[in-house]
């Protein structure tokens, strides 16, 4: 948080005099002929360009710093049977633990969720020293071979970043909650060279709503920082992608079993994360010092034993995968070991991120698949570089919950839109396997564990919206002329047991009176005057009856009865709501009528 500026207590202050105004926000300083919400909004804008910049540069030197610490520990190409295998993620699991606990104590995990309270409970403060302690950590954790990726530390990094750059602005309170999410979008998109994925993913999982001012600061901020790391780092994508076609529509049934296997895949590893952590967790303190120690001999053992393929984030080995290196038994067993190297590394709280494992389980899940699916049915032409990409996308719409980034994450990596029907198909089938298997989402899961009280948007999303015809009364069997006399209007009251009714001031416009009103209009000798002559002449507000029914509230405490029309003809009345008829679907029994007004 930015530190409060203290005005010294001087004898000029003492006698009463006039002290010195505070500084003006930077912000307006710098946008200082800008007027209101406007000069804010492009402030914004302009900011969110700026965070994509430093996001990106510190990206960039996040993925060098993973590479060079690989290489000074693991050598460029780690052989099998060595003791560096074992022996370096454990010593390095030491040290990480020790500057966590000690030093950064709030850098466990991916960093998502972090950022997702950073939002919704902490008004968007990531203290910088939060990316700092993400840095060093997860570079030495990733770099030593914990099998955990990088994309979910970058995420944080550039939320840090952005949150920090918004306090030394000195922006407000609501801006300031949104910087976290934008700067996560750059860093995302920094990390997987992907913009669109980066802005869907926080848009769908982070933040759960979009205007055209978040959406276009999230954009800003994904593609700067994008910029910055083609420039640095090349254009070129993280994988090599072969040749992949979808030709015969009939192979969807395939695509769809790659599907319920990766469901059923996503939710062993969620499960199996969601049982571990706890009980780690409440293990003694003093054995925090040896869990990420542990994750790494266990990880270096399985590398030892002949699959080094299972530390680090593993994008070489996807790209072997694509390009039909493994056998598909061989595929299986890295898909298994997979699951179990990344449970043991992010159980452990070693920090690090489960974007990049989920991409390698899902390849290695998708090629073994497909491969075994062409022994049985030889007529399949899919390549096994595109049952790759489909699993890469059906473990991350299956175990992140998130289908949409997974649908477009997979094509913005390939650059290949011919497979977008296969991915749509396997994506939906391990999405709805994975919900129907196990109702909690692995970041909702995560954010319970720690004790936090997050919005579930995916439940959000599932949730029944109610509408205005949800709570519609009938059209009234009464309803008054605004042209016709007060005393006509009078007698076609007298058998109505009504209090309220409506009145049709003109074709489309709609008023309200009460009977007690109506009957004094009567009594003080203005019988012969119009009803409209007597009543104000501006329409009360009307609804439609597909509208949420939360627009209602704002009208039934002014109105006791509030029109419903039709959309195609307005004046024609589809039904009315009232207070209680609002409440009475909300389920609640607070409803009371409010008397008419005069």
């Amino acid at each position: 948080m930015t530190d409060s500026v203290v005005t010294p207590r001087t004898p000029e202050a003492e006698a009463g005099k006039e002290l010195p105004r505070p500084r003006a926000k930077l912000s307006h300083r710098l946008f200082g002929r800008l007027e209101g919400a406007f000069q804010e909004e492009v402030f914004f804008l302009v900011l969110s360009v700026f965070i994509g910049i430093f996001a990106g540069l510190a990206v960039v030197c996040f993925r060098l710093a993973i590479d060079w610490t690989h290489l000074a520990l693991l050598g460029p190409l780690p052989q099998n049977h060595t003791w560096r295998l074992f022996a370096v993620p454990a010593i390095v699991g030491l040290i990480v633990a020790a500057v966590v606990i000690y030093v950064f104590p709030g850098i466990r995990g991916s960093g998502v969720n972090q950022t997702k309270a950073a939002l919704y409970i902490f008004n968007g403060v990531i203290p910088f020293r939060t990316a700092v302690g993400k840095f060093i950590c997860a570079g030495l954790a990733i770099g030593s071979g914990q099998s955990l990726g990088p994309e979910d530390p970058s995420l944080q990094i550039g939320a840090s970043i952005a949150s920090a750059l918004g306090r030394w602005l000195e922006v407000s309170r609501e801006k300031l909650r949104l910087m976290a999410p934008v700067g996560a979008a750059a860093g995302l998109a920094a990390a997987f060279n992907a913009p669109i994925s980066a802005v869907l993913f926080v848009i769908e999982e982070v933040i759960g709503r979009w205007s055209a001012g978040i959406l276009g600061s999230v954009v800003l901020a994904a593609v700067s920082s994008v910029v910055i790391v083609r420039w640095f780092l090349g254009s070129e994508p993280l994988f090599r992608i072969p040749v992949t076609t979808f030709k015969n529509p009939a192979e969807l049934i395939a695509y769809a079993v790659l599907g319920i296997v990766g469901g059923i895949a996503s939710v062993a590893f969620a499960k199996s994360i969601g049982f571990l952590r706890p009980r780690l967790k409440a293990l003694p303190r003093w054995t925090q010092f040896f869990q990420p120690a542990l994750a790494g001999l266990v990880v270096g053992l399985i590398a030892f034993l002949g699959a080094p393929q299972v530390m680090g984030a593993g994008y070489e080995s996807m790209d072997q995968a694509m390009h039909g290196q493994f056998a598909w038994k061989m595929l299986a067993i890295l898909a298994l070991l997979k699951i179990v190297a990344t449970t043991v590394s992010f159980v452990s709280g070693t920090p690090g991120g489960m974007f990049a494992p989920t991409l390698f389980i899902g390849a290695m899940l998708g090629g073994a698949v497909g491969d075994i699916e062409r022994i049985f049915f030889p007529h399949l032409t899919g390549s096994t570089g595109t049952y790759v990409l489909v699993g890469m996308g059906v473990l991350f719409a299956g175990f992140l919950r998130v289908p949409m980034t997974s649908v477009f994450m997979v094509l913005e990596v390939s650059g290949n839109y011919e497979i977008v029907v296969p991915v749509l198909v396997a994506n939906t089938v391990s999405y709805l396997v994975s919900r129907g298997l196990q109702e909690i989402p692995i970041f909702d899961l995560l954010t319970r564990q720690d004790g936090l009280i997050l919005p579930s948007l995916e439940e959000e999303r599932e949730e029944a919206i109610l509408h205005v015809e949800d709570a519609m009364l009938p059209v009234p069997g009464i309803i008054l002329i605004a042209q016709d006399y007060v005393d006509a209007n009078c007698h076609r009251i007298q058998d109505s047991n009504d209090s309220i009714f409506l009145v049709r001031l003109h074709p489309s416009g709609w008023g309200i009176i009460s009977r007690d009103h109506l009957q004094r209009l009567f009594r003080e000798g203005k019988g012969e005057h119009t009803l409209a002559s007597v009543l104000p002449t501006q329409s009360i507000p009307s609804l439609y009856p597909d509208l949420p029914l939360d627009s209602a509230l704002r009208y039934v405490n002014d109105y006791p009865l509030v029109p419903v029309v039709n959309r195609a003809d307005s004046r024609r009345l589809e039904g009315v709501v009232s207070r209680q008829s609002v409440f009475k679907k909300y389920g609640s029994r607070s409803a009371i009528e409010v008397p008419m007004a005069g």
